[in-house]
């Protein structure tokens, strides 16, 4: 039996007529030449990464290694690309089992390989855990935070901007420039707490110190506390920078350990998703326990559409992105806001915001590719270039969200103790 070519195993599981031409290493195509977009399959160690771990971790680890490409591509920005690829789903097809077994006998009869996947990948949930890095403890949210944020602050500041703020700007208009968003962004949420000058706010997650920084500008005490040690040293050096050491401080602490209490505002802005599902009420518990009588909590978070959505992220964010990721639904969030014993007055969701954010990101990135593969190597470049296109897209078609909730912390004296909101109506 003759071995197949890389186009006839495409063609087991594509349908004729996508939108799509391949060409591999081994002189075999797939498709039409004038197809709206063009993959070419440069080597045999694509093929075992996707035998060895078919979908997406297979396909992501032949991505960042260069294994799989395009002319169509802006790795720095591949959005367009990532549109088309979305476009020839309709058109996969799984083989029957004879088919299947056709194409890996053909494979094994060139050797049976198992290729080391990208040294950017992170181990698995089962190996984390066999290593006593227990989903969302301690040891386990500081390790898996360390591998996310502490790499070159440099590179981060490539595609983020001079705010180095790492979540959903908010902007006035699609012409909005980024750093005019993302301080929009930080205004909005120290109105919503309506704090001021002489009020005390912690901020769980606090990135590189943008928020510290801003808060204590309107003369606001702020304590920003991350797991992150690369950006703890960014914040502080930061904060000195602006003489505004009485004000704030950044600390590597994990919120759970923060001594003080009584504060007048907390923020959490992206923090969430590393919680877990299981934890909400602890955290929310947590905060509540921090808070005067009165105070508020305006909790900033990525979430899913619904409450039928599965809460663990896919291989490829577990892997490369965000270790022991939970997303969930508004509606369940809310709920344990709730029943911690919080009045929730306002939720607002900013989906669009974050497509427009993830946008302007990519296109930084692109900007200074070569910088950024300089700095971190192409396959690490690839992977935030892919991550945030990705997301964009995700968000545009609403298929995830972003939500800000505003909570109070009832008083003995009753609701009507809590200013009106300056922000709203939002223009």
């Amino acid at each position: 039996m003759a071995a197949m070519s890389v186009g006839q195993m495409v063609e087991l599981f594509v349908k004729p007529g996508a939108p799509i031409y391949v060409k591999a290493f081994d002189g075999s195509t797939y498709g039409s030449e004038d197809a709206p977009v063009t993959l070419i399959i440069r080597n045999s160690r694509a093929i075992y990464y996707l035998v060895n771990a078919p979908g997406e971790l297979g396909l992501t680890r032949a991505y960042l290694q260069g294994d799989i490409d395009s002319p169509q591509l802006d790795p720095g920005n591949p959005y367009a690309l990532f549109g088309k690829l979305v476009d020839v789903k309709p058109y996969l097809r799984t083989p029957n089992p004879a088919q299947l077994a056709k194409a890996l006998a053909s494979v094994a009869s060139h050797g049976i390989r198992r290729p080391e996947p990208p040294a950017i990948e992170g181990p698995g949930r089962m190996r984390r855990m066999s290593e006593g890095l227990l989903p969302h403890t301690r040891k386990g949210d500081a390790a898996t935070v360390s591998y996310y944020y502490d790499q070159s602050n440099d590179f981060y500041v490539l595609f983020l901007g001079p705010s180095m703020t790492y979540t959903c700007a908010v902007f006035d208009s699609p012409d909005t420039s980024l750093e005019a968003a993302q301080k929009a962004k930080l205004d909005l949420v120290l109105d919503k707490l309506a704090l001021k000058p002489g009020d005390r706010l912690l901020d769980i997650g606090c990135g590189w110190g943008s928020m510290a920084i801003e808060a204590a500008k309107r003369g606001i005490h702020t304590l920003g506390v991350t797991l992150s040690e690369e950006q703890v040293e960014w914040g502080q050096r930061w904060i000195c920078q602006e003489g505004l050491q009485d004000l704030a401080e950044v600390r590597l602490m994990d919120y759970r350990d923060v001594p003080e209490g009584d504060f007048d505002g907390i923020c959490s802005l992206g923090m969430m998703e590393h919680v877990g599902y299981k934890h909400y009420p602890a955290y929310f518990q947590e905060i509540y326990n921090k808070l005067k009588p009165g105070a508020m909590l305006l909790n900033h978070q990525i979430t899913r559409c619904n409450s039928h959505q599965g809460k663990k992220a896919g291989e490829f964010i577990d892997r490369y992105i965000f270790p022991d990721g939970e997303l969930s639904s508004p509606a369940e969030i809310e709920m344990t806001i709730q029943d911690t014993g919080f009045e929730v007055i306002n939720q607002e969701n900013l989906r669009q915001h974050y497509a427009l954010t993830l946008h302007r990101w990519n296109e930084n990135l692109s900007a200074h590719w070569r910088e950024a593969v300089a700095m971190v190597g192409e396959p690490k470049a690839r992977l935030w270039g892919l991550y945030m296109a990705g997301c964009a897209y995700n968000f545009e078609h609403n298929n995830i969200q972003i939500h800000q909730f505003l909570c109070a912390k009832p008083d003995r004296t009753g609701t009507d103790v809590y200013p009106l909101r300056p922000w709203w109506p939002r223009h």
